[in-house]
Protein backbone atom coordinates (compact mmCIF):
# COMPACT_ATOMS: atom_id res chain seq x y z
CA UNK A 1 0.00 0.00 0.00
CA UNK A 2 1.45 3.31 -1.00
CA UNK A 3 2.28 5.72 1.78
CA UNK A 4 -0.25 8.53 1.37
CA UNK A 5 1.24 12.02 1.43
CA UNK A 6 -1.26 14.85 1.10
CA UNK A 7 -0.99 18.53 0.48
CA UNK A 8 -1.54 20.82 3.44
CA UNK A 9 -2.34 23.59 0.98
CA UNK A 10 -5.00 21.36 -0.55
CA UNK A 11 -6.46 21.08 2.94
CA UNK A 12 -6.43 24.84 3.16
CA UNK A 13 -8.39 25.10 -0.09
CA UNK A 14 -10.88 22.50 1.09
CA UNK A 15 -11.33 24.28 4.39
CA UNK A 16 -11.97 27.55 2.58
CA UNK A 17 -15.19 26.09 1.21
CA UNK A 18 -16.67 26.51 4.67
CA UNK A 19 -16.22 29.57 6.86
CA UNK A 20 -16.31 27.43 9.98
CA UNK A 21 -13.70 25.04 8.61
CA UNK A 22 -11.04 27.76 8.88
CA UNK A 23 -11.89 28.53 12.48
CA UNK A 24 -10.27 27.23 15.65
CA UNK A 25 -10.78 23.44 15.52
CA UNK A 26 -11.35 23.34 19.28
CA UNK A 27 -14.01 26.04 19.33
CA UNK A 28 -17.76 25.67 19.51
CA UNK A 29 -18.19 22.30 21.21
CA UNK A 30 -21.85 21.35 20.75
CA UNK A 31 -21.78 19.09 23.79
CA UNK A 32 -22.85 15.49 23.96
CA UNK A 33 -23.43 12.70 26.40
CA UNK A 34 -20.63 10.91 24.61
CA UNK A 35 -18.17 13.31 26.29
CA UNK A 36 -18.88 11.83 29.70
CA UNK A 37 -18.16 8.39 31.06
CA UNK A 38 -18.98 5.85 28.38
CA UNK A 39 -21.65 3.26 29.04
CA UNK A 40 -20.34 -0.28 28.69
CA UNK A 41 -20.71 -1.62 25.16
CA UNK A 42 -21.79 -5.17 24.34
CA UNK A 43 -19.85 -5.85 21.10
CA UNK A 44 -22.28 -8.51 19.87
CA UNK A 45 -25.63 -7.00 20.92
CA UNK A 46 -28.31 -7.27 18.22
CA UNK A 47 -28.58 -4.32 15.84
CA UNK A 48 -31.17 -5.61 13.38
CA UNK A 49 -32.22 -2.93 10.91
CA UNK A 50 -29.36 -0.54 11.76
CA UNK A 51 -27.34 0.66 8.78
CA UNK A 52 -23.94 2.35 9.12
CA UNK A 53 -21.85 4.06 6.46
CA UNK A 54 -18.05 3.97 6.50
CA UNK A 55 -15.82 6.18 4.37
CA UNK A 56 -12.49 4.82 3.18
CA UNK A 57 -9.77 5.83 0.75
CA UNK A 58 -9.78 4.00 -2.56
CA UNK A 59 -6.78 1.91 -1.54
CA UNK A 60 -8.32 0.92 1.80
CA UNK A 61 -11.80 0.00 0.56
CA UNK A 62 -11.20 -3.69 1.28
CA UNK A 63 -9.30 -3.17 4.55
CA UNK A 64 -12.37 -3.46 6.85
CA UNK A 65 -13.93 -6.28 4.82
CA UNK A 66 -13.30 -9.07 7.36
CA UNK A 67 -14.53 -7.13 10.40
CA UNK A 68 -17.62 -5.84 8.58
CA UNK A 69 -18.65 -9.32 7.50
CA UNK A 70 -18.15 -10.69 11.02
CA UNK A 71 -19.95 -7.74 12.64
CA UNK A 72 -22.94 -8.03 10.32
CA UNK A 73 -23.18 -11.75 11.04
CA UNK A 74 -22.92 -11.26 14.81
CA UNK A 75 -25.29 -8.30 15.17
CA UNK A 76 -27.61 -8.13 12.18
CA UNK A 77 -26.42 -4.61 11.35
CA UNK A 78 -25.40 -3.46 7.87
CA UNK A 79 -22.16 -1.55 7.27
CA UNK A 80 -21.76 0.00 3.82
CA UNK A 81 -18.32 1.19 2.72
CA UNK A 82 -17.94 4.18 0.43
CA UNK A 83 -14.60 4.94 -1.23
CA UNK A 84 -13.89 8.67 -1.39
CA UNK A 85 -12.01 9.63 -4.58
CA UNK A 86 -8.34 10.61 -4.32
CA UNK A 87 -7.01 12.78 -2.98
CA UNK A 88 -8.78 11.31 0.05
CA UNK A 89 -7.38 13.77 2.58
CA UNK A 90 -8.47 16.69 0.40
CA UNK A 91 -11.90 15.43 -0.58
CA UNK A 92 -13.02 14.35 2.89
CA UNK A 93 -12.88 17.88 4.42
CA UNK A 94 -14.68 19.21 1.35
CA UNK A 95 -17.52 16.68 1.76
CA UNK A 96 -17.76 17.40 5.48
CA UNK A 97 -17.91 21.14 4.78
CA UNK A 98 -20.91 20.46 2.51
CA UNK A 99 -22.77 18.80 5.38
CA UNK A 100 -22.25 15.18 4.35
CA UNK A 101 -21.18 12.83 7.18
CA UNK A 102 -20.54 9.09 7.48
CA UNK A 103 -20.95 7.10 10.69
CA UNK A 104 -17.36 5.82 10.59
CA UNK A 105 -14.24 6.71 8.66
CA UNK A 106 -10.57 5.81 8.26
CA UNK A 107 -8.45 8.85 9.17
CA UNK A 108 -4.85 9.52 10.16
CA UNK A 109 -4.85 9.79 13.98
CA UNK A 110 -2.04 12.37 14.26
CA UNK A 111 -2.03 15.90 15.69
CA UNK A 112 -1.18 17.22 12.23
CA UNK A 113 -4.13 15.64 10.42
CA UNK A 114 -6.92 14.88 12.90
CA UNK A 115 -7.74 18.61 13.36
CA UNK A 116 -8.69 18.99 9.71
CA UNK A 117 -11.95 17.14 10.32
CA UNK A 118 -12.70 19.35 13.34
CA UNK A 119 -12.93 16.51 15.89
CA UNK A 120 -14.50 18.47 18.74
CA UNK A 121 -17.43 19.45 16.56
CA UNK A 122 -17.74 16.36 14.37
CA UNK A 123 -16.57 13.27 16.24
CA UNK A 124 -17.67 11.11 19.14
CA UNK A 125 -15.18 11.00 21.98
CA UNK A 126 -13.95 7.50 22.72
CA UNK A 127 -12.34 7.96 26.14
CA UNK A 128 -13.20 5.16 28.54
CA UNK A 129 -13.89 2.52 25.89
CA UNK A 130 -12.65 -0.87 27.11
CA UNK A 131 -10.33 -1.38 24.16
CA UNK A 132 -8.30 1.77 24.94
CA UNK A 133 -6.47 0.12 27.84
CA UNK A 134 -5.51 -2.83 25.62
CA UNK A 135 -3.52 -0.74 23.14
CA UNK A 136 0.27 -0.65 23.13
CA UNK A 137 1.91 2.51 24.46
CA UNK A 138 2.72 4.00 21.05
CA UNK A 139 -0.74 3.25 19.67
CA UNK A 140 -2.31 4.66 22.84
CA UNK A 141 -0.59 7.99 22.17
CA UNK A 142 -2.32 8.36 18.80
CA UNK A 143 -5.82 9.67 18.11
CA UNK A 144 -5.81 12.15 20.99
CA UNK A 145 -6.31 15.93 20.68
CA UNK A 146 -6.32 18.22 23.73
CA UNK A 147 -6.53 15.23 26.04
CA UNK A 148 -9.57 13.65 24.40
CA UNK A 149 -9.57 10.47 22.31
CA UNK A 150 -11.24 10.76 18.92
CA UNK A 151 -9.84 7.73 17.05
CA UNK A 152 -9.72 4.00 17.56
CA UNK A 153 -6.32 2.58 16.62
CA UNK A 154 -6.83 -0.58 14.57
CA UNK A 155 -3.37 -1.00 13.00
CA UNK A 156 0.13 -0.09 14.11
CA UNK A 157 1.68 3.05 12.66
CA UNK A 158 4.12 2.53 9.84
CA UNK A 159 7.74 2.11 10.88
CA UNK A 160 10.49 4.09 9.18
CA UNK A 161 13.81 2.31 8.79
CA UNK A 162 16.32 0.87 6.36
CA UNK A 163 15.50 -2.10 4.12
CA UNK A 164 18.66 -3.72 2.78
CA UNK A 165 19.61 -6.40 0.29
CA UNK A 166 21.37 -9.19 2.17
CA UNK A 167 23.39 -10.34 -0.85
CA UNK A 168 24.78 -6.86 -1.48
CA UNK A 169 25.72 -6.48 2.18
CA UNK A 170 27.53 -9.83 2.06
CA UNK A 171 29.43 -8.75 -1.05
CA UNK A 172 30.45 -5.55 0.75
CA UNK A 173 31.51 -7.49 3.84
CA UNK A 174 28.86 -5.81 5.99
CA UNK A 175 27.53 -7.78 8.97
CA UNK A 176 25.08 -6.92 11.73
CA UNK A 177 27.87 -5.58 13.91
CA UNK A 178 28.40 -2.92 11.22
CA UNK A 179 24.80 -1.67 11.32
CA UNK A 180 24.78 2.10 11.95
CA UNK A 181 23.92 3.76 15.23
CA UNK A 182 23.64 7.24 13.70
CA UNK A 183 22.83 8.93 10.42
CA UNK A 184 26.49 9.75 9.83
CA UNK A 185 27.33 6.05 10.21
CA UNK A 186 24.55 5.23 7.75
CA UNK A 187 26.19 7.47 5.17
CA UNK A 188 29.57 5.84 5.86
CA UNK A 189 27.93 2.46 5.34
CA UNK A 190 26.71 3.77 1.99
CA UNK A 191 30.28 4.62 0.97
CA UNK A 192 31.36 1.09 1.91
CA UNK A 193 28.73 -0.29 -0.45
CA UNK A 194 29.80 1.97 -3.32
CA UNK A 195 33.48 1.24 -2.77
CA UNK A 196 33.10 -2.54 -2.62
CA UNK A 197 30.19 -3.40 -4.96
CA UNK A 198 28.55 -2.32 -8.21
CA UNK A 199 25.32 -1.41 -6.40
CA UNK A 200 24.08 2.06 -5.54
CA UNK A 201 24.05 2.69 -1.80
CA UNK A 202 20.49 4.08 -1.77
CA UNK A 203 17.54 4.23 -4.14
CA UNK A 204 15.85 7.63 -4.01
CA UNK A 205 12.43 8.20 -5.61
CA UNK A 206 12.55 11.74 -6.96
CA UNK A 207 9.91 10.91 -9.54
CA UNK A 208 7.26 10.05 -6.96
CA UNK A 209 8.72 12.65 -4.58
CA UNK A 210 7.08 11.57 -1.31
CA UNK A 211 9.77 9.04 -0.22
CA UNK A 212 12.44 11.76 -0.25
CA UNK A 213 11.16 13.23 3.00
CA UNK A 214 12.51 10.33 5.06
CA UNK A 215 16.21 11.17 4.70
CA UNK A 216 15.47 14.59 6.17
CA UNK A 217 13.13 13.21 8.85
CA UNK A 218 15.73 10.81 10.27
CA UNK A 219 18.08 13.72 10.92
CA UNK A 220 15.53 15.60 13.07
CA UNK A 221 15.08 12.95 15.75
CA UNK A 222 17.29 14.69 18.31
CA UNK A 223 15.00 17.72 18.45
CA UNK A 224 13.33 17.61 21.87
CA UNK A 225 9.71 18.08 22.88
CA UNK A 226 10.36 21.71 23.74
CA UNK A 227 11.49 22.47 20.19
CA UNK A 228 8.39 20.89 18.68
CA UNK A 229 6.19 22.65 21.22
CA UNK A 230 7.89 25.91 20.27
CA UNK A 231 7.35 25.21 16.58
CA UNK A 232 3.66 24.64 17.23
CA UNK A 233 3.44 28.01 19.00
CA UNK A 234 5.39 29.88 16.30
CA UNK A 235 8.44 30.29 18.55
CA UNK A 236 10.69 27.93 16.59
CA UNK A 237 10.98 27.80 12.80
CA UNK A 238 11.57 25.28 10.05
CA UNK A 239 14.31 27.69 8.96
CA UNK A 240 16.35 26.96 12.11
CA UNK A 241 19.93 25.86 11.34
CA UNK A 242 19.28 22.27 12.43
CA UNK A 243 16.58 21.85 9.75
CA UNK A 244 18.54 23.65 7.04
CA UNK A 245 21.53 21.50 7.97
CA UNK A 246 19.53 18.30 7.54
CA UNK A 247 18.36 19.35 4.08
CA UNK A 248 21.89 20.39 3.12
CA UNK A 249 23.40 17.10 4.34
CA UNK A 250 20.88 15.09 2.31
CA UNK A 251 21.78 17.05 -0.82
CA UNK A 252 25.55 17.29 -0.40
CA UNK A 253 26.51 14.13 1.47
CA UNK A 254 24.08 11.67 -0.11
CA UNK A 255 22.82 12.89 -3.49
CA UNK A 256 25.81 14.99 -4.63
CA UNK A 257 28.23 12.47 -3.11
CA UNK A 258 26.99 9.74 -5.46
CA UNK A 259 25.33 7.50 -2.87
CA UNK A 260 22.00 7.36 -4.75
CA UNK A 261 21.29 5.59 -8.04
CA UNK A 262 22.02 7.65 -11.15
CA UNK A 263 18.35 8.26 -12.01
CA UNK A 264 17.34 9.40 -8.52
CA UNK A 265 15.53 12.45 -9.95
CA UNK A 266 13.05 10.18 -11.77
CA UNK A 267 13.10 7.16 -9.45
CA UNK A 268 9.75 5.69 -8.33
CA UNK A 269 8.29 3.87 -5.34
CA UNK A 270 7.83 0.66 -7.35
CA UNK A 271 11.31 1.13 -8.78
CA UNK A 272 12.69 1.11 -5.24
CA UNK A 273 11.37 -2.38 -4.59
CA UNK A 274 12.58 -3.75 -7.93
CA UNK A 275 16.03 -2.22 -7.53
CA UNK A 276 16.49 -3.47 -3.97
CA UNK A 277 15.23 -6.94 -4.84
CA UNK A 278 17.62 -7.25 -7.78
CA UNK A 279 20.55 -5.95 -5.76
CA UNK A 280 21.00 -2.90 -7.98
CA UNK A 281 20.66 -0.82 -4.81
CA UNK A 282 21.78 -1.85 -1.34
CA UNK A 283 19.39 0.17 0.82
CA UNK A 284 16.02 1.89 0.83
CA UNK A 285 14.94 4.22 3.63
CA UNK A 286 11.15 4.01 3.73
CA UNK A 287 8.08 3.16 5.79
CA UNK A 288 6.05 -0.04 6.15
CA UNK A 289 4.18 0.51 2.87
CA UNK A 290 7.44 -0.46 1.17
CA UNK A 291 7.22 -3.84 2.87
CA UNK A 292 3.58 -4.19 1.86
CA UNK A 293 4.77 -3.80 -1.72
CA UNK A 294 7.26 -6.64 -1.25
CA UNK A 295 4.70 -8.88 0.47
CA UNK A 296 2.32 -8.42 -2.45
CA UNK A 297 4.92 -9.88 -4.83
CA UNK A 298 6.98 -12.34 -2.79
CA UNK A 299 6.49 -15.01 -0.14
CA UNK A 300 7.65 -14.67 3.46
CA UNK A 301 10.39 -17.22 2.82
CA UNK A 302 11.63 -15.29 -0.23
CA UNK A 303 11.67 -12.00 1.66
CA UNK A 304 13.47 -13.55 4.61
CA UNK A 305 16.21 -14.86 2.30
CA UNK A 306 16.69 -11.63 0.39
CA UNK A 307 15.74 -8.58 2.51
CA UNK A 308 16.62 -7.33 5.99
CA UNK A 309 15.65 -4.27 8.03
CA UNK A 310 17.24 -2.16 10.74
CA UNK A 311 16.21 1.04 12.58
CA UNK A 312 18.28 4.22 12.59
CA UNK A 313 17.90 7.78 13.85
CA UNK A 314 20.15 10.82 13.93
CA UNK A 315 22.30 9.60 16.81
CA UNK A 316 21.04 6.13 17.71
CA UNK A 317 19.80 2.83 16.35
CA UNK A 318 16.21 3.81 17.07
CA UNK A 319 13.30 3.48 14.67
CA UNK A 320 10.67 6.06 13.80
CA UNK A 321 6.92 5.59 13.57
CA UNK A 322 4.71 7.33 11.04
CA UNK A 323 0.91 7.43 11.46
CA UNK A 324 -1.25 7.10 8.35
CA UNK A 325 -4.94 6.89 7.51
CA UNK A 326 -5.02 3.09 7.77
CA UNK A 327 -4.23 3.29 11.51
CA UNK A 328 -7.24 5.16 12.81
CA UNK A 329 -11.02 4.90 12.62
CA UNK A 330 -13.23 7.76 13.84
CA UNK A 331 -16.95 7.81 14.64
CA UNK A 332 -19.11 10.83 13.79
CA UNK A 333 -21.72 12.77 15.68
CA UNK A 334 -24.66 12.30 13.35
CA UNK A 335 -27.47 13.28 15.71
CA UNK A 336 -28.87 9.76 15.47
CA UNK A 337 -28.15 8.22 18.88
CA UNK A 338 -28.96 4.70 17.71
CA UNK A 339 -26.39 4.90 14.92
CA UNK A 340 -23.84 6.61 17.15
CA UNK A 341 -24.12 3.79 19.69
CA UNK A 342 -23.91 1.25 16.88
CA UNK A 343 -20.70 2.92 15.62
CA UNK A 344 -19.19 2.62 19.10
CA UNK A 345 -20.27 -1.02 19.16
CA UNK A 346 -18.61 -1.63 15.79
CA UNK A 347 -15.30 -0.31 17.17
CA UNK A 348 -15.72 -2.38 20.34
CA UNK A 349 -16.29 -5.46 18.20
CA UNK A 350 -13.32 -4.66 15.93
CA UNK A 351 -10.88 -4.19 18.82
CA UNK A 352 -12.57 -6.80 20.98
CA UNK A 353 -13.81 -10.28 20.04
CA UNK A 354 -12.94 -9.94 16.35
CA UNK A 355 -9.43 -8.53 16.64
CA UNK A 356 -7.44 -11.81 16.48
CA UNK A 357 -9.36 -12.84 13.34
CA UNK A 358 -8.90 -9.39 11.79
CA UNK A 359 -5.11 -9.24 12.10
CA UNK A 360 -4.83 -12.84 10.92
CA UNK A 361 -6.85 -12.04 7.79
CA UNK A 362 -4.85 -8.85 7.18
CA UNK A 363 -1.48 -10.49 8.01
CA UNK A 364 -0.42 -7.53 10.14
CA UNK A 365 1.12 -7.02 13.61
CA UNK A 366 -1.16 -6.62 16.61
CA UNK A 367 -1.74 -3.24 18.29
CA UNK A 368 -2.70 -5.07 21.49
CA UNK A 369 0.16 -6.66 23.46
CA UNK A 370 -2.28 -9.23 24.88
CA UNK A 371 -3.22 -10.42 21.37
CA UNK A 372 -0.33 -12.27 19.69
CA UNK A 373 0.80 -11.13 16.26
CA UNK A 374 -0.21 -13.84 13.74
CA UNK A 375 2.51 -16.27 12.65
CA UNK A 376 4.06 -16.26 9.21
CA UNK A 377 5.06 -12.60 8.94
CA UNK A 378 8.45 -11.77 7.39
CA UNK A 379 11.38 -11.13 9.72
CA UNK A 380 11.45 -7.53 8.50
CA UNK A 381 7.94 -7.07 9.90
CA UNK A 382 8.88 -8.66 13.22
CA UNK A 383 11.96 -6.42 13.44
CA UNK A 384 9.75 -3.36 12.99
CA UNK A 385 7.32 -4.61 15.63
CA UNK A 386 10.23 -5.06 18.05
CA UNK A 387 11.47 -1.51 17.36
CA UNK A 388 8.06 0.17 17.75
CA UNK A 389 7.92 0.57 21.57
CA UNK A 390 11.06 2.74 21.61
CA UNK A 391 10.45 4.46 18.26
CA UNK A 392 10.38 8.22 17.85
CA UNK A 393 7.54 9.88 15.92
CA UNK A 394 8.09 11.51 12.53
CA UNK A 395 7.10 15.17 12.31
CA UNK A 396 3.55 14.27 11.25
CA UNK A 397 3.14 13.00 14.83
CA UNK A 398 4.73 16.10 16.42
CA UNK A 399 3.89 19.17 14.33
CA UNK A 400 0.38 20.63 14.23
CA UNK A 401 0.73 20.89 10.44
CA UNK A 402 2.59 18.45 8.20
CA UNK A 403 4.08 20.62 5.44
CA UNK A 404 4.80 19.21 2.00
CA UNK A 405 8.53 18.76 2.53
CA UNK A 406 8.72 16.26 -0.32
CA UNK A 407 7.55 18.82 -2.87
CA UNK A 408 10.16 21.35 -1.83
CA UNK A 409 12.89 18.71 -1.73
CA UNK A 410 11.87 17.80 -5.27
CA UNK A 411 12.36 21.44 -6.23
CA UNK A 412 15.84 21.16 -4.76
CA UNK A 413 16.88 18.10 -6.73
CA UNK A 414 15.53 19.70 -9.91
CA UNK A 415 17.69 22.78 -9.23
CA UNK A 416 14.81 25.14 -8.43
CA UNK A 417 15.60 25.72 -4.73
CA UNK A 418 18.66 25.57 -2.49
CA UNK A 419 18.42 24.09 1.06
CA UNK A 420 17.71 27.46 2.66
CA UNK A 421 14.91 28.12 0.19
CA UNK A 422 13.49 24.65 0.82
CA UNK A 423 13.36 25.37 4.55
CA UNK A 424 11.74 28.77 3.93
CA UNK A 425 9.06 27.22 1.72
CA UNK A 426 8.34 24.62 4.42
CA UNK A 427 8.07 27.36 7.06
CA UNK A 428 5.83 29.55 4.92
CA UNK A 429 3.38 26.73 4.26
CA UNK A 430 3.43 25.59 7.89
CA UNK A 431 2.64 29.08 9.17
CA UNK A 432 -0.05 29.67 6.55
CA UNK A 433 -1.99 26.51 7.38
CA UNK A 434 -1.48 26.88 11.15
CA UNK A 435 -2.90 30.40 10.93
CA UNK A 436 -5.90 29.13 8.94
CA UNK A 437 -6.51 26.53 11.66
CA UNK A 438 -6.53 29.26 14.27
CA UNK A 439 -3.51 27.82 16.07
CA UNK A 440 -2.33 30.01 18.99
CA UNK A 441 0.69 32.15 18.13
CA UNK A 442 0.03 32.37 14.37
Amino acid sequence: MKRRVFSALAFLCAAALSATACSDPSAGDPGSATDGKQAKVDPTARLDGVKLTMWTAQNTLNAPEQVIEAFEKATGATVETQAIPDLYEQNVPTKLASGDKPDLMFWQPSISTLPFIRPKQNLLTLDGEEWVSRLGDTEKSLGVIDGKRYAAIVTSPAMLGVYYNKDVFRQAGITEKDFPTSYDELLRLGHTVVDRTDAAAFYEAGGDKWPMQWQMQVQLTDLDKQWWAGLNRNKEKWTDPVVVGAIKKYKEELLDAGLAQKNYRTGTFTGQADSLWKGESAMVLNVTSFQSQLQAKYSTAEIDRKIGWFPVSHSSATGMYSPDQTNGVVAFRTGDEKRQNAARQFLAFWLGPDYPAYIKAMKIPSVQPSVPTPPGLPQTSLAQLKALPTADGVFQAKAIVAPDTHLYLADMIYGKKDPQQVAQAIQDQFAQVAKAQGAPGF
